[in-house]
């Protein structure tokens, strides 16, 4: 099982990790993947999400809160 330190050092997360990162379900995260708002990589049949495609969602997700005000 990986540590909180662990999951620093990780270059790529599965949906289930991206979830747990950004502290949302799993379904939320495959709909935005959907949405095309979370952008994921390919391996084979594979959806992998890099740290900095989370970093741009976060930040989308700010933007948009900036947006509401």
């Amino acid at each position: 099982m990986a540590t909180v330190a662990d999951a620093a050092d990780q270059l790529l997360y599965r949906p289930e990790e991206a979830a747990k990162a950004l502290r949302i379900g799993r379904s939320m995260v495959y709909e935005e993947i959907r949405l095309g708002r979370l952008q994921t990589v390919r391996i084979g049949r594979r959806r992998l999400v890099p740290p900095e495609y989370i970093a741009q969602y976060v930040e989308l997700l700010k933007r948009e809160a900036e947006a509401t005000v």
